[in-house]
């Protein structure tokens, strides 16, 4: 996506990294503010089945230079990647609602499952099938939250959804590499996440030297549609001391 315009271009540009079946829909109710003051992309995940090759096209699609990196979820897996493979790109890095683990067992069978039915021309039910997943039970419904997933889910597609489910399947374990990180890291948890609970986001913001981790009370796994607010805040904050970086060239 084309970088959207900003009013101040003195700021480091910020990539947003959306998660699994998620277009830039997930940022909306955030992205005018922060594109009021720096560059923004909002990167495309949806090319590759693997999470280096996703990090990779992200690279491609980050304007020149260094700038801060935020991704959610299968986005958070890409944007570890990113910063193993491009530390001096990275001046920032924001990971919400995601873990630094590979898949466990069980995951991996139901991804799995849910890659048959697609291939087998079935992936319409998939989306609703992973909204309960995604949102509390009172937001399963409601159109901000639960049906923005389902209609950006439908857009992405079958195809592309099974790339990025082989992507996550294969994701390595990122926990060794998290103290070699040495950018300004902010962790962002919802407190009523199940598929990224807080003690896996914090068990991140331990492993990353100086990261501030923000526990999100009564938010699931989709902060960013969930809690639009308190996601810009902690993002203000973290952007605020990545602007700052005494580090920064």
């Amino acid at each position: 996506m084309d970088p959207i315009a900003p009013t101040d271009r003195g700021r480091l540009p910020l990539v947003l990294v959306p998660g699994l079946l998620c277009d830039a829909a997930l940022w909306s109710a955030i992205l005018d503010s922060f594109a009021a003051e720096r560059p923004v992309v909002v990167a495309d995940v949806t090319g590759s089945g693997s999470i280096n090759g996703l990090a990779a096209s992200v690279l491609g699609q980050a304007p020149a230079g260094r700038f801060a990196l935020a991704g959610l979820s299968m986005g958070g897996y890409v944007a570890m990647a990113v910063a193993r493979a491009a530390p001096r790109r990275v001046a920032g890095l924001a990971l919400l609602n995601t873990t630094a683990r590979p898949d466990r067992p069980q995951q991996t069978d139901r991804r799995r499952q849910l890659i048959a039915m697609t291939e087998a021309g079935r992936f319409g039910p998939v989306p609703r099938l992973l909204v309960p997943t995604m949102v509390p039970p009172d937001r399963v419904d409601e159109p901000a939250t639960g049906g923005v997933f389902v209609a950006m889910a439908r857009r992405v597609g079958p195809d592309a959804f099974i790339r990025q489910q082989t992507a996550i399947m294969g994701r390595i374990d990122s926990r060794p590499s998290l103290p070699s990180i040495r950018c300004p890291t902010t962790v962002i948890a919802g407190t009523l996440d199940t598929l990224t609970p807080p003690a896996v986001m914090r068990e991140i913001a331990d492993l990353v030297p100086g990261a501030v981790l923000h526990e999100i009370e009564g938010c699931g796994h989709l902060s960013p549609l969930e809690a639009p607010e308190a996601v810009r805040t902690a993002l203000d904050t973290w952007l605020a001391a990545v602007d700052a970086d005494p580090s920064r060239p």
